[in-house]
């Protein structure tokens, strides 16, 4: 590594089990996936933005699968897309189709559908049967709709997600990372909810969708450097990796 002479603080190599960077790609080309792969160390999973993928042709996205998998990133879907083919009643054509295509991993989430709390489960659990790293995600994507949430409601759905067989739980706050979840109108960490959350669901198991730079620096500081983060935009993987390092002036000497 250049430069290392300079001391910096130490992370566990992947797979990891805490600290993930997840990547939301919007429909990135091969070229740039490509570029994106030189801070492959510090990505462990990266999901196909909506459904982006039904916009490309399929060897664009198998390519951009298998560089994925190559450099040990887990590589899946975003739930919007999961909630399209359900509601077409397609999701074992859908499973099967992103199997075979390469996906390693499947988002569930009930963020504009109205899925139960035991009908998802159901779904998590066919996913797990059928070999992927299952993520779920709890949370509205309207913020009106997602207020109506209590904390122990959000509590309790993550915690049926995880006993189904999620390996993480993502808590909603999409791209622009205000009014939902966590956060309030401006983009501030509602830090009351978020402390509970991971004080009852496991910070080991949740991943807070963190798509602004304010946003990463504050959960880092309050929970550490191997909180898991995702929504993380492509060109913010490696000034992410800086905040969680304690190289960059947001948590130098802060961790």
């Amino acid at each position: 590594m250049a430069f290392d002479i300079i001391e910096i603080l130490t992370r566990s190599e992947k797979p990891r089990q805490k600290g993930l960077t997840m990547v939301l790609d919007k429909g990135m080309g091969l070229y740039q996936a490509e570029d994106l792969m030189e801070a492959a160390p510090y990505i462990d999973i990266i999901k196909l933005g909506w459904g982006t993928p039904r916009l490309f042709s399929e060897q664009l996205i198998r390519k951009k699968v298998a560089l994925y998998k190559k450099n040990d990133i887990y590589v899946g879907n975003g739930g919007t897309f999961f909630e399209i083919a359900y509601t077409q009643k397609k999701t074992n054509a859908f499973f099967a189709y992103a199997r075979d295509i390469g996906f390693n991993l499947l988002e569930i989430s009930n963020g504009v559908i109205p899925l139960s709390a035991s009908d998802k489960a159901e779904v998590i659990r066919h996913a797990k049967k059928m070999g992927f790293l299952v993520i779920s995600e709890v949370g509205k994507k309207e913020p009106v709709e997602d207020r109506k949430l209590t904390v122990q409601e959000r509590i309790a759905e993550a915690q049926s997600d995880l006993k189904a067989g999620a390996g993480h739980v993502i808590i909603e706050a999409r791209e622009g990372g205000k009014s939902l979840g966590i956060y309030d109108e401006a983009g501030g960490v509602r830090e009351d909810i978020a402390n509970s959350l991971a004080q009852e669901i496991g910070l080991e198991k949740i991943m807070f969708e963190a798509p602004e730079k304010n946003q990463q620096a504050y959960l880092i500081v309050h929970f550490g450097a191997d909180v898991n983060l995702g929504n993380i935009r492509p060109d913010e993987v490696i000034p992410l990796e800086t905040l969680r390092r304690g190289i960059r002036g947001d948590t130098f000497g802060r961790l």
